[in-house]
Formats: structure tokens, C-alpha cells, sequence
């Protein structure tokens, strides 16, 4: 027994120093080469012996030899682009914020069957769509699979859903494939804003494969665009998105193509939120209307046309029946999609209910909200570029000047002007109507949460010039 406190800590110390030694003795601790002549951890053994039986990959990869591993996992055509290439610059921070070790990007295809997508009945081109959507996934994956286990870190985000929806209503995607595809040599941008392959047409899909590694050789930008600018996409639009001088009204494709994703699907929830009881919802939301929503909820979201893309004939393997019978075609695959009879989701006052009214007596007006409810300001002044109304600024000729204050300062100038949209940050020239707005109550007045009125009876509103100029300025807007 310890005599005094110092001999009983002494003690206390050995007993420890006994049990820690004890404990090393009974544990195989991780053994590496510099230990010599002491076996390996069975973990760090094991890996050894994958080393020295994976061949590794060549680094940098060598172009042909990644380009058959890409064919081989299921693409129909694949391209790469350095990430310091121009064409793609705007996409390398959120690349990088994504997979911070990228140095090539893979951009892959794969098509779609032509006669699915081009059949009026949507169900069928809706299960193309899902199902290569499935497919080129799949394909992105067993590539950066088959990459890791040759030491090459890679990354593939979603071809398409899901997304980071955490960010929307603004970039909800990881990485833009159509830039990717276009820098890789993979098509260029057609009419209908969809990138066009020069042998399979609009009939493809598109993903992206992030790589930590270099390239030997890159692909580069094919030399002309396959779109034929025949404007059959224009013909075909039900909402008349796409215009004959290749002006793109994204508010009316948005709103009717996607219904069922997104915003839309934000709308139709406010709408049964409002309804009050099962039978006023059923005179705002036909039955039809319900079971599709359900239907996508079940089975992925649909689209409502994508007729931009089964009514495009480029391409070298889908333009032969085009050139052999223009008339013919239109009469087999873009009139029975004018003459379908269905609903058509547009938002009230805006450029394509009044296309759909003055083009397809067939088809259902319903005004619906798109469901972009704006965040802040800098969502506000983007969103104005998607939403504005060329047709329906006809006639207007004004510059604006926008004061924001409070918690999101800002200052900005608008002017709208032969059917044309700037906008400019800072107070530029001599404006029609300055007005001066706290930036929150003016995103609620936006979003419908408070009323026209109220801003200005409480001063959160100020304007300077003719009232008459702010009502023209809001129908320019859908």
C-alpha cells in the first residue's frame, strides 16, 4: 500500500502504463512498408493487391482509349473539354464548387426513338423521355465507375432530375450540359433552344462526367449548325414560345411544358390550399388535371408538349423523309399535333394566351400562375428577362429608373422600348418614372403578398412621374 500520496500516483501511473500495454499487445495496429520485416494490416494488404491487379488508367487519359470505354458503357457519341476552355467558362465555378478537383469534362449522348417522342399521345413520349433519362445515367455511371477503379476520380451529376432544390427558384442544375455538349463537338443550338446532333437530330439526351484528370486531345465545336431553320418548331409550338426571328418567350414554354414540374406544381398546390372544399377545387382543377398530377407525382413529371423537338427534322439520320416529302411531313408529324385537343396552361394577359386563342380553337385556355415566386432582388431583375411580354409591350416606349432600399439595396434601369427589354445597373438617363421601393414590400407586392395600395399609404412606395407608366410596366410581365 502507497505510504504517501506521491507513492499512491506512482502507482496509479503504472497500473495504466500495464493496461495501455496490454491492450497494444492483443490489436493488430495498420503495418506499411516502412515498418519492415512486420506484416501488413489485412485492409492495407488487400489494396496492395488490387493496385497490382487494376491496370491503370493512362494519365493524361488518352483520347481514343476513354472514347471507347464511353461507347462500350452504352453512349451513342461522346466529347471532352478542358475546364479551362472559354466556351464553358461560366460554368467552371460551379463546377469546381461542385467537384473541386475537375480538369476534363466527359459531355455524352444518347438517343431517343424518333417515333415515340413524335406521337401525339404524350404518355408514350413521356416514357422515352424517362426512360433514356434512366438510360444515360446509368451509362454516366458505370463510366465513373469504371474510372475510380483505374485511380481516376470522377463525379456525374444527374442528366437530368433530381436537382438541388434547395436553390430554387434560382440554379437549381449542377452543371449545364448544353454548353458542355456544344464545346464538345456534340451539335449546335437550334431555333427551339435545344442543342441539335449533326447525325441524330433534336432526338437525344444529354449528361456530363466531372474528371480529376487531364486529356491528350479535346473535341472541339462542329463547323456549322444542323438546324435547317425551317420553323417547323415555330408551327408546332402550342404556346408560341419559339418566334419566326428566333426571339424565345421562356414565361410560355415554362409555364405549359412544365407544368407539372417545379413552379407549376407550387401553383396547383396553392390552388387546392385556396380551394376550400373538394368541389370548388373541382371547378378550378378538372378531374383530368388531378389525375395527371397524380401520374407524374407516381411516375416522374411529364411534359405537356416538347413539340419543338418532335417536330424537328435535322439531323443526317432524320432529315431523308423531310426532304423527300416537306408537305408530307408536316401532314403526318406537325399537324396532328396542332389539332390535338388538350389543355393549355398559360398565365393571364400574357403573349401565349393569346397565341393559343388566335391558333388553336381546339385546344383549352387555362390560366394558371407560373409559380416563380421570387426570393430577393437579384431573382427579381433576372426573372424580368424570362417573363417579359414582348407582344404585350406594344405601343410602350419608357425608361424606369428602380430605387430599392432597406435590407437589399439596389439600383437599377429599365427600359422598354420597340418591343425590346434592357436592363442596366444604376441610374442611367432621364427616366419616364422613378420608383422608389423598400426592396421586401416590393417582392411582396410581386408575389401577390400585399397590394398596390398599402405601399403607397404606408410610404414603401414613392413614385415620380405618371402612375399610368407603372400599370403598363407590370402587363409587360407574366
Amino acid at each position: 500500500m502507497a505510504n504517501s500520496p506521491a507513492d499512491f500516483l506512482r502507482a496509479i501511473v503504472c497500473i495504466c502504463r500495464k493496461l495501455e500495454s496490454d491492450m497494444a499487445a492483443r490489436q493488430d495496429p495498420p503495418r506499411d512498408a516502412s515498418e519492415p520485416g512486420r506484416p501488413l494490416h489485412p485492409s492495407i494488404a488487400r489494396a496492395r493487391e488490387r493496385e497490382s491487379a487494376v491496370a491503370a488508367a493512362p494519365v493524361p487519359l488518352e483520347a481514343a482509349w476513354l472514347r471507347k470505354l464511353c461507347l462500350d458503357a452504352g453512349a451513342d457519341d461522346v466529347g471532352f473539354v478542358a475546364l479551362d476552355r472559354p466556351e464553358i467558362a461560366e460554368e467552371r465555378p460551379h463546377v469546381l464548387r461542385a467537384f473541386p478537383r475537375t480538369q476534363t469534362l466527359i459531355s455524352l449522348v444518347t438517343r431517343l426513338h424518333r417515333e415515340a417522342v413524335r406521337a401525339p399521345a404524350r404518355s408514350v413520349g413521356n416514357l422515352e423521355f424517362h426512360r433514356n433519362y434512366h438510360e444515360i445515367n446509368a451509362v454516366a455511371r458505370r463510366i465513373a465507375g469504371a474510372l475510380e477503379a483505374r485511380g481516376v476520380p470522377a463525379l456525374h451529376p444527374s442528366a437530368g432530375f433530381p436537382m438541388e432544390m434547395d436553390q430554387f427558384p434560382g440554379r437549381i442544375w449542377v452543371v449545364s450540359h448544353k454548353p458542355v455538349a456544344v464545346a464538345a463537338g456534340l451539335g449546335q443550338i437550334g431555333l427551339h433552344r435545344s442543342v441539335i446532333h449533326p447525325e441524330f437530330g433534336s432526338f437525344i439526351n444529354l449528361a456530363t462526367i466531372l474528371v480529376a484528370a487531364a486529356i491528350t486531345e479535346e473535341t472541339r465545336p462542329i463547323a456549322y449548325n444542323p438546324c435547317l431553320s425551317c420553323k417547323l418548331c415555330v408551327a408546332a409550338c402550342p404556346v408560341g414560345a419559339i418566334e419566326p426571328d428566333g426571339y424565345f418567350n421562356f414565361s410560355a414554354c415554362f409555364t405549359h411544358n412544365y407544368r407539372e414540374f417545379l413552379g407549376g406544381f407550387s401553383d396547383w398546390v396553392e390552388t387546392v390550399a385556396k380551394a376550400g372544399s373538394a368541389k370548388a377545387l373541382r371547378r378550378k382543377v378538372d378531374i383530368s388535371e388531378q389525375a395527371s398530377m397524380w401520374q407524374s407525382l407516381s411516375f416522374g413529371a411529364n411534359y405537356k408538349a416538347a413539340y419543338c423537338i418532335a417536330a424537328c427534322p435535322a439531323g443526317d439520320d432524320v432529315i431523308g423523309p423531310y426532304l423527300a416529302d416537306k408537305a408530307g411531313f408536316v401532314r403526318s408529324i406537325v399537324k396532328p399535333l396542332q389539332a390535338k385537343a388538350e389543355p393549355v396552361y398559360v398565365t393571364p394577359g400574357s403573349d401565349a394566351e393569346s397565341h393559343v386563342r388566335r391558333r388553336y380553337p381546339a385546344k383549352t385556355v387555362r390560366r394558371v400562375a407560373n409559380g416563380l415566386l421570387v426570393k430577393d432582388i437579384d431573382g427579381l431583375l433576372f426573372g424580368m428577362r424570362l417573363s417579359f411580354q414582348r407582344n404585350a409591350s406594344i405601343g410602350l416606349d419608357a425608361t424606369y429608373h428602380f430605387r430599392f432600399t432597406g435590407d437589399e439595396p439596389r439600383e437599377a434601369t429599365i427600359t422598354i422600348r420597340a418591343r425590346t427589354l434592357t436592363i442596366t445597373e444604376g441610374l442611367k438617363g432621364n427616366p419616364a418614372l422613378t420608383v422608389r421601393a423598400d426592396s421586401r414590400a416590393w417582392l411582396q407586392f410581386v408575389r401577390k403578398e400585399r397590394g398596390l395600395l398599402g405601399l403607397l399609404l404606408t410610404r414603401k412606395l414613392r413614385l415620380k412621374g405618371p402612375p399610368r407608366l407603372l400599370l403598363a410596366f407590370g402587363k409587360c410581365f407574366a
